[in-house]
């Protein structure tokens, strides 16, 4: 724009501009050229200085009454191209609410979350209600507090997953399984007790049936009452509900684990043919162990075992995942195929309930 022009054709040919602005780039380009540091208008300030001091005033209020047009022109055209923009937007990305829904959800639960979900179900009938607890723990809540001795070989790094030493010699570690869980739920809670802890837990191991972390559920009742009798029922009624099958066979077995005492080890009936392993059957297969609550357990959780006793029993969700919905290797849990899940998981909306069945 010429610097000989008059501020009437100055001003028509900046709102012209303005108005014919297609964008908001090009409006911002415009807004440069008149308002910016080397813009027309601007320049047309700096001169003022040159100007005799009885010019200076009327050309200063005239260039000032100039500015403040171009800027709310500016501004209101801004407004405008705002708003079509935005009009344009929501009619570009509208939906259309009346298409018909999809036949199915597109995503599957993994099979570990579902089978989580029936034990949540199956128990929160019992009574049970969940507990959780930190992934990271310290020696005492998953060794000691459960009756571990130090030459014990759970504690060898062969098998436990240690993190650097601290400051103070001690060492935590990745939780060997969710038992701590029962000592932090005994330390913070009053008896009676009734609480199943679903989570992951983590040991040196890989193959076919194992795997660096995997995920285990266990159970804890203690009050003043409970027996080995409840212990044997409870879990009976869990296999029976849980593989659907009201006359499963179920037997207990002699074991030994320190944290229980007396301690069974639980198997299932199952039938081998040809290579195959089916739920029900003259066979059996073991799937969890169990038993009353030792005393020093009960002690170390801050419960005085003169007046309550308890019992607990754990299994692995991968392992009676596999065992229920025929899933051979238990490594292809973490790979993350789409296909994999699409055939093995389960749509989002079954919540699995003894009501209308798992």
């Amino acid at each position: 724009m010429d610097s000989t022009q008059s501020l009437e054709q100055l001003e028509s040919e900046m709102l012209a501009a303005v108005a014919a602005a297609a964008g908001l780039d090009s409006l911002e380009s415009l807004r440069i050229a008149a308002l910016g540091r080397k813009g027309s208008l601007t320049e047309r300030m700096k001169a003022l200085g040159g100007l005799p001091a009885d010019q200076r005033r009327a050309a200063g209020q005239a260039l000032n009454r100039l500015k403040t047009t171009v800027e709310q022109a500016i501004d209101a055209r801004r407004s405008s191209l705002a708003a079509a923009d935005l009009e344009a937007r929501l009619v570009q990305e509208a939906i259309d609410v009346t298409l018909p829904a999809r036949p199915q959800p597109a995503g599957r639960l993994h099979p570990v979350s579902q089978t989580v979900d029936e034990c949540v179900a199956i128990f929160g009938e019992m009574g049970f209600t969940v507990a959780e607890g930190p992934d990271i723990e310290n020696d005492f809540r998953n060794f000691t507090a459960l009756n571990i001795p130090p030459e014990h070989p759970a504690r060898q790094m062969h098998d436990t997953f240690y993190l650097p030493e601290r400051d103070d010699g001690s060492r935590l570690l990745l939780r060997t399984h969710t038992s701590p869980v029962q000592i932090r739920t005994m330390q913070s809670q009053e008896p009676p007790i009734r609480v199943i802890a679903p989570g992951r837990t983590y040991r040196c191991d890989s193959d076919a049936t194992h795997t660096p972390m995997f995920h285990q559920v266990e159970a804890l009742v203690v009050d003043e009452t409970t027996h080995l009798g409840h212990l044997k029922g409870c879990i009976i009624d869990f296999c029976r509900a849980f593989f659907e099958l009201p006359d499963l066979p179920v037997r207990f077995r002699p074991s030994h684990f320190p944290f229980t005492e007396p301690s069974m080890e639980v198997d299932i009936g199952c039938t081998r043919s040809r290579g195959e392993l089916k739920i029900g059957g003259d066979d059996w297969l073991e799937i969890m162990g169990s038993g009353m609550v030792h005393p020093n357990v009960l002690r170390a959780g801050g419960v005085d075992p003169d007046r309550y006793q308890g019992f607990a029993f754990g299994m692995g969700i991968d392992r009676i995942a596999m065992l229920k919905y025929g899933i051979p290797d238990l490594r292809t849990f973490f790979e993350a195929d789409l296909r994999w899940l699409h055939h093995y998981g389960f749509l989002p909306l079954a919540v699995p309930s003894l009501v209308r069945g798992l």
